[in-house]
């Protein structure tokens, strides 16, 4: 029965390999052309590539990524946990709480980084002036480090709660039994974290920071509508920068970056599942 179940899945499967298959496939054979507007194609093999891993833009807007995507795994993560473990188990208030934590989350990428932007806007924002109540000349415009630092506290305003949500639910299929055990033991506060609520929460984190990792690589609306990717170059994340070269019409350069793009996540999503997998078995193996 359930081998025949993946019969009615196939049609699907296939479409969805399809369509991602064929766009990929353009993808690189623009990579290995020279393609600029008004020029016929030239096959150039691997002279994109070469050119883009020699370009300091391209380390740069790659940098830029690595250490956001970085940043939003060793904030979002632990906040997520944290959270899940002070929201209510049961009832009104639980009820009520994971409500609200799924309204950002619906909000679409555009709406967030407009609203943003006026929250931000030197002469109307709310936190200019805010924050100059402190003493602090607050200008997401111009000031380099003003800016990427309010797009990492946008990204954590929008996208902690989805860590929230998968963590408490992860918690609520912890049985009773794993703490009442420990509680006999006489395990302490932290010590039931890190034996049993953490051990059991793996498989859930796993996905967390996949998504999480995977998500942030794609950061583009907010960056563009909120900061246009400066002042500078500051905000110039991986998505901006490639979307920039094919709006320039430079689609072999562009169709580079996005293979090296492409692989780049796909390699570090993989180490981080191998690491957090081996982690989960060495637990058990104790």
């Amino acid at each position: 029965m359930n081998n025949r179940a993946w019969l009615f899945l196939l049609p699907m499967l296939i479409i969805m390999s399809l369509s991602a298959f064929i766009p990929l496939m353009t993808v690189v054979n623009y990579s290995l052309h020279y393609i600029f507007s008004g020029s016929m194609p030239q096959y150039v093999g691997l002279a994109n590539y070469l050119e883009v891993m020699r370009d300091s833009s391209f380390q740069n807007a790659l940098g830029r990524q690595l250490i956001f995507s970085t940043m939003v795994l060793v904030v979002q993560i632990p906040l997520g946990i944290m959270i899940a473990l002070a929201l209510p188990k049961k009832g009104t208030g639980a009820t009520i709480s994971l409500v609200l934590l799924g309204i950002p989350l619906l909000i679409p990428y555009i709406v967030v980084g407009i609203v943003w932007r006026l929250f931000t806007q030197s002469d109307i924002g709310v936190v200019p002036k805010v924050l100059a109540l402190f003493g602090y000349a607050y200008n997401v415009a111009l000031d380099p480090i003003d800016a990427p630092l309010t797009i990492f506290l946008l990204d954590v305003w929008h996208w902690t709660p989805l860590v929230v949500l998968l963590c408490y639910a992860g918690l609520q299929s912890i049985p009773d039994a794993f703490y009442q055990a420990a509680q006999i033991d006489g395990a302490s506060t932290w010590k039931t974290f890190r034996y049993v609520t953490l051990p059991k929460l793996r498989p859930v984190l796993i996905l967390a920071v996949l998504l999480r990792f995977m998500d942030s690589f794609k950061i583009y609306s907010e960056p563009l509508l909120l900061t246009g990717g400066g002042p500078g170059s500051s905000t110039t994340y991986l998505s901006l920068f490639v979307a920039r070269k094919a709006e320039s019409y430079e689609l072999g350069y562009a169709g580079a970056v996005s293979v090296i793009y492409l692989f780049v996540v796909v390699t570090f999503s993989f180490i981080f599942f191998q690491i957090m997998k081996n982690l989960g078995k060495g637990e058990h193996s104790r």
